[in-house]
């Protein structure tokens, strides 16, 4: 059988995503084990990854969504980032990727993107702010867990 191209986009989606949701998982537990020696800055911006894929999701899903700079212990960021996860998995289980999304952002401003586009944001958006929290992590003499994406698939 032969799979079309949007089928393998859809599993390249479901494979990053999954990347991430694996180290987002990984990374919270180091953040937990040394929670006394990050910077103030380290779980602001750990929750808002976190809290950016909900608001995308939710953009997509129709469903209320989370503030982009709302704070969650590392425990919540863990079960959130699981439901954001899963709700991914729903997306492109149930809707096409060149489907358009019209949306307005935290400044009132109405856009159009399609949910490839968002989904590669989204992507983007976590590997941005993952090596700011490994920058972090150094800076403060811990060493980082290893998330490069070809390490994860070896």
């Amino acid at each position: 059988m032969k799979i079309k191209p949007k089928s393998k986009m859809k599993e390249f989606f479901k494979d990053i995503f999954e990347y991430h949701n694996h180290f987002n998982q990984k990374l919270a537990e180091q953040l937990t084990e040394n929670e006394n020696e990050i910077t103030s800055r380290t779980i602001p911006l750990f929750s808002h990854s976190i809290n950016a894929q909900q608001i995308w999701n939710a953009r997509i899903l129709n469903k209320s969504q989370f503030g982009v700079h709302e704070l969650h212990s590392l425990e919540e960021c863990k079960r959130i980032d699981n439901d954001n996860f899963k709700n991914v998995i729903k997306i492109l289980n149930e809707r096409e990727l060149d489907e358009l999304i019209s949306y307005c952002n935290s400044k009132g401003e109405e856009f159009k993107n399609s949910i490839q586009q968002i989904l590669f944001h989204v992507a983007n958006h976590f590997t941005h702010h993952k090596g700011q929290i490994i920058s972090d992590l150094r800076q403060n003499g811990i060493s980082p867990i290893v998330t490069d994406y070809i390490f994860y698939k070896r």
